[in-house]
């Protein structure tokens, strides 16, 4: 198999593989209990976070996004989307990237909507991060300004466990499920 098709392989199977809304009562109530410890998690590491969602127009919540590599990666996660403190829907994260890069890791991903008009890309299914994407990684003690970008987002990135040595050129992209 050469390397383009596996590349489109990986990127049809990490946009399309899995469906955004859990399908049982059983598998929400995980999701929302693994959203509820992802964003204590996330506070008790940086105080601004809390401040961060009171001021939001609304936000999403991967509590754990897996990610892997080897020339050829992939990664995928389950969200939960809250406007106004209300649970509105259910979101999918796929990405599909290749470059120089080995290992696998876990994170927690939340994104912070400044507006409304970030808000309906993101429910539009038209929003796409990129290399060029301003993310805030959190790390325990050290305290880092959140910035918007111009469109309206912030990303937040809580690391959970493994190791991921990159330089590679790729995406993420996102589906949204109303509730």
């Amino acid at each position: 198999m050469t390397l383009f098709r596996f590349v489109a392989l990986t990127a049809i199977f990490s946009t399309c593989g899995c469906a955004t809304a859990p399908k049982t009562e059983s598998e929400r109530d995980v999701l929302h209990s693994d959203v509820q410890a992802a964003l204590k998690s996330m506070k008790s590491q940086d105080a601004q976070v809390g401040t961060l969602l009171d001021k939001a127009y609304a936000y999403a919540v991967f509590p754990q996004v897996g990610r892997g590599a080897l020339i050829v990666g992939g990664s995928y996660g389950h969200a939960e989307v809250y406007q106004g403190g209300e649970m509105i829907g259910y979101a999918d994260v796929s990405q599909a990237t290749v470059g120089a890069q080995a290992g696998g890791e876990t994170f927690a991903e939340l994104i912070v909507f400044e507006n409304k008009a970030a808000l309906d890309e993101f429910r539009a299914n038209k929003m796409r991060l990129t290399g060029g994407t301003s993310v805030v990684a959190l790390k325990s003690g050290e305290v880092k300004p959140f910035k918007f970008t111009p469109e309206g987002w912030l990303v937040v990135i809580q690391q959970q466990s493994g190791l991921m040595a990159e330089i590679s050129v790729g995406g993420q992209t996102f589906s949204f499920m109303p509730k």
